[in-house]
């Protein structure tokens, strides 16, 4: 890499794409049902759908959609879902397989697409990812993407914008229209670069990776494993913490707010360590406040029977650290991979991150943890573990 950060070899020059050097397209703000319809029945008929999102969650377990940004072919369109009381037809569109749905940093905006409409737009490509494929980072921002490919600035000027405010300023819209404006001609220029390299069908395959709804559901009985920490605890503790993290998840679903103005993650523990069995031991849990103690101290303590009384299986498992001999494998495994990213042209986390190096020096199979084209590149890393 370069020191500004551009790949090492990779020829992509700043352009000024001919829909650039133009007027910037009329962004129309679609703000009725009917007008929703007509937008969506315009565009059914193009090859690529680009994307974004303007949306607030700091105060809701779910974050409001406020803003879709939309554009294909001559159409760009800026839709307020805020004031639609119908997104079917947006969603029939997202949904069908016909379009290549074109989004930067998919992963929050799908996120939000799946809780407004319980669609993810397939097919996808992500053109953050497309961009780690010719070698750029990869959380490479959008900002930076349009101006390495096309030399064009964007105005950061809105950033923390509160999107739910209406109406929304010109200024506002014309910041929102801009996230879509300059993707399409991005999209175009990595996509062009990936196909010329072999390396169109690796972008694809790991933008549809972002797809599988499971990474969307929030389910509460799962909610245990975003909880990092539990294998200090036994496993009756463990158990009783999967029953409160269950509790606390379907209570922030259904109540709309964050997880932690329920109950904060270090209390959680607290309350399955100690396991209060009354309210006057629940009086006694450091960090649970009063408030919370009155609207949901029978809860607690029937989430905490409930995890007494499961069988005590251990969710956790204690991992003992590396040793010295394992520790130097993996400095020396990371290094190659940066240095076969590097030659390659592709950011090396998409090669293998630490965890999947530490998962390959403990003696997990590398097939079950490269698969694809990262196991042919990997090949000759793979092959170095075994001689160290």
């Amino acid at each position: 890499m370069t020191s500004n950060g551009d790949p090492v070899g990779t020829v992509l020059p700043p352009v000024r794409d001919k829909l650039l050097d133009c007027a910037p397209m009329t962004a129309d703000l679609i703000d009725s049902d009917r007008a929703l319809a007509d937008l969506c029945r315009a565009l059914a008929g193009e090859a690529t759908l680009v994307l974004d999102t303007e949306f607030v969650r700091e105060r809701t377990y779910r974050a409001r959609l406020c803003l879709v940004q939309v554009a294909a072919g001559r159409e760009l369109a800026l839709i307020d879902p805020l004031a639609l009381t119908d997104l079917a037809p947006l969603t029939a569109l997202l949904a069908t397989g016909a379009q290549t749905k074109v989004l930067h940093a998919a992963r929050q905006d799908l996120e939000v697409f799946f809780d407004a409409g319980r669609v993810l737009p397939a097919p996808l490509f992500d053109t953050q990812i497309g961009a780690a494929f010719l070698g750029f980072d990869d959380q490479l921002g959008y900002g930076a993407l349009v101006q390495r490919l096309l030399g064009v600035t964007l105005d950061k000027s809105h950033t923390r914008t509160d999107w739910s405010a209406r109406p929304l300023s010109a200024a506002q819209l014309r910041y929102a229209a801009d996230d879509v404006h300059h993707l399409g001609p991005a999209y175009e220029r990595v996509r062009e670069q990936l196909a010329a390299r072999g390396r169109l069908d690796w972008a694809q395959a790991e933008s549809a990776a972002l797809l599988d709804p499971a990474l969307y559901a929030a389910d509460p009985e799962e909610a245990w494993r975003r909880l990092r920490g539990g294998a200090d605890l036994t496993p009756p503790q463990q158990q009783v913490l999967r029953t409160l993290a269950a509790w606390r998840e379907r209570t922030a679903q259904e109540r709309d707010r964050p997880r932690s103005w329920i109950v904060r993650d270090e209390v959680l523990f607290e309350l399955a360590r100690r396991t209060p069995q009354t309210a006057q031991a629940l009086a006694a849990i450091t960090g649970l406040e009063e408030r919370t103690r009155s609207r949901h101290g029978a809860a607690l303590l029937a989430a905490i029977d409930a995890g007494l009384k499961a069988d005590p299986q251990p969710l956790w498992t204690a991992v003992a650290p590396l040793d010295r001999a394992q520790n130097e494998s993996v400095r020396r495994l990371m290094t190659r991979v940066r240095e076969l990213g590097t030659a390659r042209e592709i950011a090396p986390s998409l090669l293998a991150t630490r965890r999947d190096i530490e998962r390959l020096v403990r003696g997990a199979d590398p097939a079950a943890l490269f698969g694809g084209w990262r196991a042919e590149l990997l090949a000759p890393l793979i092959g170095e573990l075994t001689s160290l």
